[in-house]
């Protein structure tokens, strides 16, 4: 990893001095055989030294950081200046005191800890591993609780006629609606928030813990700096860099929890809790593979019912492996903003669509 200097530049020293670490390493078995031989060894350094190191890309995060906040800012005016916000900080107290939350929560962390100790055996990937498994597991602890809540919420007052209590006070149906799921959003919020903080301190932790079983030089976790003569600690960047690779994403697996939240929402108010649990995992399961349907029909010259038929289902069914970064975190790269702003996007309009539809449902359900 490039260690980034004093100026805003980067030298490539401490690189080539890492792999020649390496490459002494990995011949040091064969010291008694030809490969021991000094001449040969300096051939291996010679090469190493030589292979070109591809500068790190800068990027500005401040715009996303400013959207995160806004829209944060946002979700705050509405829970506590609307009559939805009374919703949905109700269904939200309700979502979290649920016994649910606590053994997702419980489950989620006993899951990150064992993958943060656990060798994945994958030649020196294994934070990647972590970063694809940590991913998966924040990824279905929020679906489930959004699918679950909205079971719970909607259709459990539906079905104990405790709705018309409610819709009997200045609400309407749709603030009901529209209530229910920002209150469903902001549980999952909560579980995101303590379940990424405590896997950013894993992945933290986990950087030097590789390192030092290569037998590489450990990154330091902490970086000192002067202030006014009084020395302060600062995380170290070459391991802040590896954790904030994380976060973009989180931010995916939290739309796509937000798609899936609006769709149970919307089947709430028509069909029980097991037949809600049915349709989101079948939309979860068809979602992340509409991509490759459609692609083999097309490469395949399927005929034209089929390829029909493909484009129908990534019509109607959204499109979840847009979500999906795994592709990224396995090569280690960093997903761009105009991906992030484009899955924004196309997440707020297909729950936007959907609420729509939830509205309709809704509005003529008998209650009585």
């Amino acid at each position: 990893m490039l260690l980034q200097s004093g100026f805003g530049g980067f030298s490539q020293r401490p690189v080539l001095d890492k792999r020649n670490r390496r490459v002494q390493a990995a011949l040091r078995p064969f010291s008694g055989s030809a490969f021991g031989n000094s001449s040969v060894m300096n051939r291996f350094l010679t090469f190493a030294e030589g292979i070109p190191v591809a500068p790190p890309v800068q990027t500005d995060w401040t715009f996303t950081w400013l959207s995160v906040f806004g829209l944060a800012a946002a979700l705050i005016a509405v829970s506590y200046g609307t009559r939805v916000g009374v919703i949905a900080r109700a269904t939200t107290k309700e979502a979290i005191r649920q016994p649910l939350f606590l053994l997702l929560l419980a489950i989620s962390t006993i899951v990150l800890l064992l993958n943060s100790v656990m060798p994945f055996f994958t030649l020196e990937d294994d934070v990647k591993m972590l970063n694809e498994c940590g991913l998966a597991t924040l990824l279905i602890s929020g679906a489930l609780l959004a699918v679950w809540t909205a079971g719970t919420s909607i259709t459990s007052e539906i079905e104990g006629k405790t709705a018309m209590t409610l819709l009997s006070k200045p609400i309407d149906r749709r603030q009901f609606i529209l209530g229910k799921y920002i209150g469903i959003v902001q549980s999952v919020i909560w579980l995101f928030v303590i379940l990424t903080a405590l896997f950013s301190v894993l992945i933290f932790f986990k950087v030097g813990y590789d390192q030092r079983e290569r037998s590489e030089e450990v990154t330091p976790m902490w970086q000192w700096h002067k202030v006014s003569n009084v020395e302060i600690p600062s995380p170290h960047p070459d391991r802040v860099r590896v954790v904030a690779q994380i976060l973009p994403g989180v931010a995916l697996s939290f739309l796509q929890v937000c798609v899936l939240g609006a769709i149970s929402v919307t089947v709430a108010t028509r069909m029980p809790m097991v037949m809600n649990l049915v349709v989101c995992f079948a939309v979860f399961v068809i979602g992340n593979l509409t991509e490759i349907i459609v692609n083999q029909s097309v490469a395949g010259q399927a005929n034209e019912s089929v390829t029909f038929t493909a484009r129908l289902i990534s019509m109607v069914v959204p499109s979840l492996s847009t979500f999906n970064v795994s592709s990224a975190v396995a090569t280690g790269r960093v997903v761009p903003q105009d991906y992030l702003g484009l899955s924004l996007v196309y997440a707020t309009t297909y729950i936007a669509a959907m609420l729509l539809l939830g509205f309709l449902l809704f509005e003529d359900r008998d209650l009585a």
